[in-house]
């Protein structure tokens, strides 16, 4: 039986600390693109699979490099001259029953058109996608079943979610959703996708940092370039954090602007002249990177939905502490840890801790495992909705 330890919270609320740092990096960061490009991946397997033989078979693609490519730009346009590379890199079953598949062959237009998706001035001809994807061991494959008892942990890993988000995070989440939202482009045409938000909260005091790749075929001359900078920077302060902030924000666009350079590309992501990326170094499940909170350095993107603990826990640990903050309002802040034991069905974690802060842990203790066993009961709909792309991955 699953061991739930609740207990009271004993440092400060984020919102009460003296600093606080947030970053979200945007759908067509570098990073952004490699986990998206590895789940692609996983999710076009899991198809296949169920498909051909009606259950999800063992895979972990969930290693992905981005090698950046090379671009001529200028204020009203320009060229990509070398194409972006993507090698994504794991272990899947390639054959079954006298037959086999190459996943080089089925798969890699598709996920260039996913990431053509993602960035609406890529190109595919932008683009080179190639799987470096083998059989995994024998040990890993064995305990892999994807039937409808509950799977077995594939690794002995853990996890970490928390509610509610603070008033930063939720600016910066907002900053950059809205930015890459079609009403954001509609409203400032010359942005890519490349958006990152830094934010920093210093007392009562924000500070954000936008970088924002511009489209250089939409950004005729430098005039446009920086009234658009402004109206952003503007936007931002005096309409959209107003919304979800009474404290002094602050915005900052491309301060890394000189008088010769500006942040042009042609496709509206970093990737096509230079700037690298890798899964795992982007948004948790939280859609933040966030340094004073918990949380664990696991990447979800490309992982099995099934039984890599790594993922489905990431997801576990964020509904958990989401729904504890929804039923009981009083609840200032949850934190949910969860860690398994490779072997052990999923649903039997090692232990599930649970801090709770605004209500003590003795009076809330019946609830929180209420919930924790229905969060572990749900496994078949957590497996499955990252198949319907319902689960933050980055």
């Amino acid at each position: 039986m699953t061991v739930v330890q609740v207990v009271d919270g004993r440092n400060l609320l984020v919102e009460e600390m003296p600093v606080e740092i947030v970053e979200r990096k945007g759908r067509g960061h570098p990073d952004s693109l490699c986990d998206g490009a590895a789940e692609e991946l996983s999710i076009a397997l899991c198809e296949f699979y169920r498909k051909e033989v009606r259950h999800i078979l063992h895979h972990n693609v969930d290693k992905a490099v981005l090698v950046g490519g090379s671009s001529e730009v200028t204020f009203g346009g320009g060229k990509v001259t070398v194409p972006i590379q993507i090698d994504i890199v794991g272990r899947a079953t390639l054959a079954w029953d006298g037959k086999e598949f190459d996943p080089n062959e089925l798969f890699c237009e598709r996920v260039k058109g996913w990431l053509c998706q993602q960035v609406r001035h890529l190109q595919p001809e932008h683009l080179k996608v190639r799987f470096r994807v083998r059989p995994g061991s024998l040990d890993l494959r064995h305990i892999f079943l994807d039937e409808e008892c509950p799977p077995l942990a594939n690794d002995t890993s853990f996890a970490v979610g928390f509610a509610p988000l603070s008033e930063l995070e939720w600016l910066v989440l907002q900053v950059e959703q809205f930015l890459n939202s079609d009403e954001g482009k509609r409203r400032f045409p010359q942005l890519g996708e490349d958006i990152k938000v830094m934010g920093v909260r210093s007392g009562d005091t924000i500070r954000l940092t936008v970088a924002a790749a511009f489209v250089a075929s939409l950004t005729p001359d430098r005039a446009t370039y920086e009234d658009a900078k402004q109206e952003v920077a503007r936007f931002l302060q005096e309409e959209l954090a107003p919304q979800i902030t009474r404290r002094k924000v602050e915005v900052s666009v491309n301060t890394a602007d000189t008088e010769e350079t500006a942040y042009l590309t042609v496709t509206g992501t970093s990737a096509e002249a230079g700037d690298d990326g890798q899964v795992g170094r982007g948004n948790r499940s939280s859609g933040l990177i966030t340094p004073y909170r918990p949380m664990t350095l696991e990447a979800i993107a490309g992982k099995n939905p099934v039984s890599h603990v790594g993922k489905v826990y990431s997801i576990m640990t964020q509904l958990i502490a989401q729904r504890l903050v929804e039923q009981v309002p009083e609840l200032r802040q949850v934190y949910c840890y969860m860690v398994s034991q490779i072997g052990k069905p999923i649903t039997n974690p090692q232990m599930v801790s649970v801090e709770v802060w605004g209500v003590s842990a003795e009076k809330i203790r019946f609830q929180v495992r209420k919930v924790v066993e229905e969060v572990l009961g749900n496994w078949r709909e957590i497996r499955d909705g990252f198949l319907k792309r319902k689960w933050r991955i980055y």
